[in-house]
């Protein structure tokens, strides 16, 4: 269910399109499990619970969704390997939940493209057919994308080709609702982005500010709350280790001093939290868990 507040007086909505089971070693990189199980116990299969979770901006340019989710083009296969029901328009049901519907979306920000970021962005035109076209999710949305990330997702190494899926994005182009951004943006009066190197070259973190009140969307910046509070926690999907962790360092001084609410997207137990000094530094005090979530 989502989760509605408001940061001065910008309404915000936590949406999700879900949650998927992912090894727990992909979250948590070199930590041995003996010590990241104290965080989150994984299944016998040594997965853990990843929600999806996107942010809903009502913002003075309109609509803003951060991000998209994973969508309805996975395999059934790939569904199971995720843990994943069968159900559909995960997303969609959210929206429609704060009263909205995927035509009222005026912009998409992708924080960058991954699978489970960007999936959402398009859904098969004949839900029952694989094999139809993918056609936009957000049929009256700008779809913002890093151009850095454009241009990884589109030659893909070894490491990522995984996941990233034309699919996901080549029929916004057809459509003409791709636009490729350079570096950070203001999208609207009190919603910016920062581009925060390290899980991929380009991917955006956002803020929402108003009224002396801030909310930063990490992302996958930081997508744990434990990521934040051991900042040597660094997952394995991040390519770039070193800049991951002083990515981090700089979005929790800052928000630490603005005091802001974090949102994290892909925590199986905290939702959203503020910094408190501890004694090895900051650390998290969760608002909102996953067990009190509405």
């Amino acid at each position: 269910m989502p989760y509605s507040f408001q940061i001065g007086s910008i309404p915000c909505h936590i949406v999700s399109d879900g949650r998927q089971l992912v090894d727990g070693g992909g979250f948590f990189g070199l930590v041995p499990r003996v010590l990241w199980e104290r965080v989150i116990r994984p299944d016998d299969k040594n997965r853990i619970p990843v929600q999806m979770r996107s942010l809903l901006v009502q913002s003075s340019a309109g609509l803003i969704l951060v991000d998209t989710g994973q969508g309805d083009k996975l395999t059934a296969r790939d569904r199971r390997n995720f843990g994943m029901d069968d159900s559909s328009r995960r997303l969609a049901a959210d929206l429609g939940r704060v009263g909205f519907s995927p035509e009222d979306v005026d912009i998409v920000l992708m924080t960058h493209l991954h699978g489970d970021h960007a999936g959402g962005c398009t859904h098969w035109s004949d839900p029952a057919d694989p094999d139809s076209e993918a056609v936009p999710s957000f049929p009256n949305a700008r779809y913002l994308v890093q151009r850095l990330e454009m241009a990884d997702a589109s030659f893909p190494n070894e490491r990522t080709r995984g996941t990233y899926f034309p699919q996901n994005w080549e029929p916004l182009r057809r459509s003409g609702q791709l636009e490729i951004v350079d570096g950070d943006q203001n999208l609207a009066a009190g919603v910016r982005t920062v581009t925060v190197p390290g899980h991929t070259d380009s991917i955006q973190a956002v803020w929402v500010e108003d009224g002396g009140h801030s909310l930063l969307f990490l992302g996958d910046t930081c997508s744990w709350a434990a990521h934040i509070d051991r900042l040597a926690w660094v997952p394995s999907f991040d390519l770039d280790p070193m800049r991951s962790i002083e990515g981090k360092r700089a979005l929790r001084q800052q928000a630490q001093e603005k005091n802001a609410l974090l949102v994290f997207q892909h925590d199986g137990q905290i939702v959203t939290g503020r910094l408190v000094s501890g004694s090895r530094g900051p650390v998290v005090d969760a608002e909102i868990t996953e067990d009190a979530w509405p």
